[in-house]
């Protein structure tokens, strides 16, 4: 298990990257299948409506999801900083303040989601007709917060050490394990939007539990009772890397929340429409997230070892691979996203027409501007690894600022049309921010390296600032 470790201080930048992304990329197809077979199922099996619950529940649920997500990966950060620079006693330190972090967050989630559950989806203008079944899918998605957490956390210490196998195959499993418990839960037991819950939440089990007994497998990641002796001082420097970063994941959420408002007030035709776009928005994603991850851990890893030239050419293979890859995403979107939309919906031919229309119309317009979004990721995870988790999180705000700014406006005008601009526009608003603040930052490291190309005196501090 250990082989999958890697250090990406030594090799060609493109190499170490798109190694690193590719078996991310993989599992993130194989996730995409299972947020696919459960929304296709629902769609299929419970009826149009049902697809309408589901996506009114979306938002609300994401707004945790990228939380957890968030805090995990920025405890990390400090993880990959201290592999890089050859660090083991402090990165096991780093991992056993990590896990306790994430067991205290996770139970704080767990009480303020399902208390805040009803209030918000009301909030929202959730409509009579799909309100109950958004409700049953976020107190069983609420339910498994700890077990999301353990997943997301283990995941990233992998990653963090270069191992992006692992995750890989903890995806596959949860993958194969929801597809089957989607078909048994909701076509044969006719559990309806309770068993596409419930089959999501054990396959996530599954994948934590796998991730664990690589961790339990790696001879560096054997932590002893002195790994767990409080300080302070680190748990406060993880909170400072991983608040800015869920903080981030829950601003953009809040901006999702105003866009499915909006979305409400249009009726479940483009609720379900834009729902099922939704749920393949992760084929047009999946790309750039690997990317980012793979970014992330260079950057840190990098940086840790004192290489920031290594960074800049490693950006710069990043970007065109995001380039191609987002322009080849694009067009087979364009070119299959009917035929693929058609796997969620059904019912009278006329209202499934309709669904299809705004469904489409909303895909076309992703595809289009796809590229922005893999731009956002890239610079957005580079900024990350080099421990500068605050600008990230203000341009969470400027997607906020934009997606809010665009939807309460442009709907007037230009109806339905006004929505779907809403997302590219806030992506183009965080990448204003992204990018010259990556440039910046990679100067000033530069600068703090002395000399000989060996690291600063201080890395977290100046990774920081």
């Amino acid at each position: 298990m250990a082989s999958n470790i890697k250090d990406m201080t030594q090799g060609r930048p493109a190499r170490l990257i798109f190694a690193f992304a590719l078996p991310l990329m993989v599992g993130n197809v194989f996730q995409q299948l299972y947020i696919v077979v459960d929304t296709a199922v629902v769609g299929r099996f419970v009826g149009v409506e049902a697809l309408a619950s589901v996506g009114a529940a979306d938002w609300p649920n994401w707004m945790v999801l990228g939380m957890v997500t968030g805090f995990a990966q920025g405890f990390c950060i400090l993880i990959s900083q201290r592999f890089g620079a050859g660090d083991m006693a402090g990165m096991r330190r780093n991992v056993s303040h990590t896990y306790a972090l994430g067991l205290a967050l996770a139970a704080v989630l767990t009480l303020a989601a399902h208390l805040a559950a009803r209030p918000i989806l009301t909030l929202l203008g959730t409509p009579d007709n799909v309100m109950g079944g958004a409700m049953t899918y976020l107190r069983i998605s609420y339910s498994g917060i700890f077990v999301i957490m353990a997943y997301n956390v283990f995941s990233s210490v992998l990653r963090a050490l270069g191992d992006s196998k692992s995750p890989l195959y903890a995806m596959i499993i949860a993958a194969a394990i929801n597809v089957v418990l989607d078909l048994l839960f909701v076509a044969v037991f006719h559990w309806g939007i309770a068993g596409a819950a419930a089959a999501t939440l054990i396959a996530q089990c599954f994948s934590a539990l796998y991730c664990l007994l690589v961790i339990r497998r790696i001879e560096l990641l054997r932590l002893s009772r002195e790994d767990f002796a409080p300080d302070f001082a680190i748990a406060h420097r993880l909170l400072t890397l991983g608040a800015p970063m869920a903080l981030q994941n829950g601003i953009i959420a809040v901006g999702g929340l105003v866009v499915q408002y909006v979305i409400n007030g249009f009726g479940f035709i483009v609720i379900a429409g834009l729902t099922a776009t939704n749920k393949i928005f992760g084929l047009l994603e999946l790309a750039a997230i690997s990317y980012g991850f793979s970014m992330s851990t260079y950057a840190g890893q990098n940086l840790g070892a004192g290489k920031v030239d290594r960074i800049r050419r490693g950006m710069r293979a990043a970007l065109l691979m995001a380039v191609a890859t987002s322009a080849v995403i694009s067009i087979l979107m364009l070119v299959f996203g009917r035929s693929i939309l058609s796997l969620f919906v059904s019912g009278e031919p006329d209202v499934v027409q309709q669904v299809l229309d705004v469904a489409y119309a909303y895909l076309s317009i992703l595809a289009y501007m796809l590229c922005i979004l893999y731009f956002l990721h890239i610079y957005r995870s580079a900024l990350q690894g080099m421990g500068d988790t605050v600008r990230p999180m203000i341009s969470g705000v400027m997607e906020l600022a934009m997606r809010i700014l665009v939807v309460m406006t442009l709907p007037k005008v230009l109806g339905e049309l006004g929505i779907f601009l809403a997302e590219p526009a806030a992506w183009l608003g965080a990448d204003a921010l992204l990018i010259p603040s990556y440039y910046l930052l990679l100067r000033r490291q530069k600068k703090l390296l002395e000399p000989n190309g060996s690291q600063p005196e201080s890395l977290e501090e100046s990774a920081s600032n």
